[in-house]
């Protein structure tokens, strides 16, 4: 086991909350729109297929963040893919094309609270912005262990709010199941959204280092993370479905389903939204924050303002809705993943030696993997009829 010292050490709880916390958020909350578009079986085939192929693409990132003591991945493209006389062109290249993707994501998640506030609560889209990210970004200033502690608490919070969900829709009036086949586009376009809803592909580097490089802690952080996260994505998906029926919009799923329970009940499934909104923000911007430190040299805060102020920034300026602005951003960070697979190849070939993916990261698996990428890239850019 290396010697790997981070920001903060984090329990086992704390980081497979991270991995939750990265997922459920806008993605999350996007998948039932498109899940109502397509069949049961195509629903569940895609659930466990994304499981599957995105534990060994976490296992292989954490390994490539690993092998670099813990570094954030645009370093480890710099360590093991990048060289000659264009590297640092390649470099801020990459650094670029995934801070917007970030920037974009993140500004998925204050769009999406200001839906919740405005349904709830009736306060302005700008008000509620500003106030979502007083809470979120304010968390992430203080570091990562608060992050840590935040989401652990959250997590908790949203398995037990989910409960309540799920017992009200279970006795309230509730619509046929979609079935029958609804053609390839829907599909891929469904794959491609629970594939960027399990991603947690930035927050891999921070579980290896918040575990201090333990392998059997992060295997188990990492699996329990996603199939977390593989667990309210069914829950609230098939709670959506049976609640709201086929009429889902584009504001986020529990937004409609509030909507529908409406009473009380309409208030746990805002209070679960903008949790799941929060912890997702947290973990984003505090992964942006730690890509523009290493990149910039920059103190903290400044890396933390220079990562959170422009998401703000985007979400007035609007343009799109919550779905669009994460099916956009997901079309960059799935993308994103060929180059790590390319610079794993490299970093083990180099090390010799595989720690914790062993021979699900042999060169068959990295194919595979690339491929299961691109197919989700390909994915968010189709249209759902």
């Amino acid at each position: 086991m290396k010697n790997i010292q981070g920001e903060s050490k984090l329990t086992v709880f704390e980081a497979t909350s991270i991995i939750v916390g990265h997922g459920v958020g806008s993605g999350i909350l996007s998948v039932p729109f498109l899940a109502a578009h397509n069949s049961v079986r195509e629903i569940l085939l895609m659930i466990v297929f994304c499981y599957l192929f995105n534990l060994v693409l976490h296992l292989i990132i954490a390994e490539l963040s690993y092998n670099n003591q813990g570094a954030q991945f645009i370093s480890c493209l710099d360590a093991e893919l990048f060289s000659g006389k264009v590297k640092k062109i390649l470099t801020w290249i990459a650094f670029i094309t995934l801070g917007i993707s970030v920037i974009v994501n993140v500004s998925a998640f204050l769009t999406g609270a200001a839906a919740v506030f405005r349904s709830w609560l009736g306060i302005p889209d700008v008000v509620g912005m500003i106030l979502f990210y007083i809470v979120g970004a304010g968390v992430v200033f203080v570091g990562m262990k608060l992050v840590g502690i935040c989401e652990k608490l959250a997590v908790t919070s949203m398995i037990g709010v989910i409960g309540i969900l799920l017992i009200a829709t279970l006795t309230s009036e509730m619509h046929a199941l979609p079935m029958g086949w609804h053609g390839v586009r829907n599909m891929l376009a469904l794959y491609s959204m629970v594939s960027f809803s399990l991603s947690a592909v930035m927050s891999t580097p921070q579980v290896v280092k918040g575990l201090e490089g333990d392998v059997k802690k992060i295997r188990i952080s990492i699996a329990s993370g996603l199939a977390i996260n593989i667990g309210l994505i069914l829950m609230i998906t098939f709670m959506t479905l049976l609640g709201v029926g086929g009429h889902i919009s584009e504001d986020g799923a529990l937004v409609d389903l509030a909507a529908h329970l409406g009473g009380w009940v309409s208030v746990i499934g805002y209070i679960f939204t903008l949790m799941a909104l929060a912890t997702s923000f947290w973990a984003n911007t505090l992964n942006l924050r730690d890509i523009v430190q290493e990149q910039t040299h920059f103190h903290t805060h400044l890396s933390w303002l220079i990562a959170s102020l422009p998401c703000l920034v985007i979400a007035f300026l609007g343009g799109s809705t919550f779905v669009g602005f994460t099916r956009f951003a997901s079309i960059i960070q799935v993308v994103t993943g060929v180059g790590i697979i390319v610079a794993y190849h490299l970093s083990r070939k180099r090390h010799q030696s595989s720690e914790l993916v062993g021979g699900f990261g042999t060169l068959p698996f990295q194919i595979f993997v690339v491929a299961c990428t691109l197919l989700a890239s390909i994915g968010a850019t189709l249209p759902v009829k």
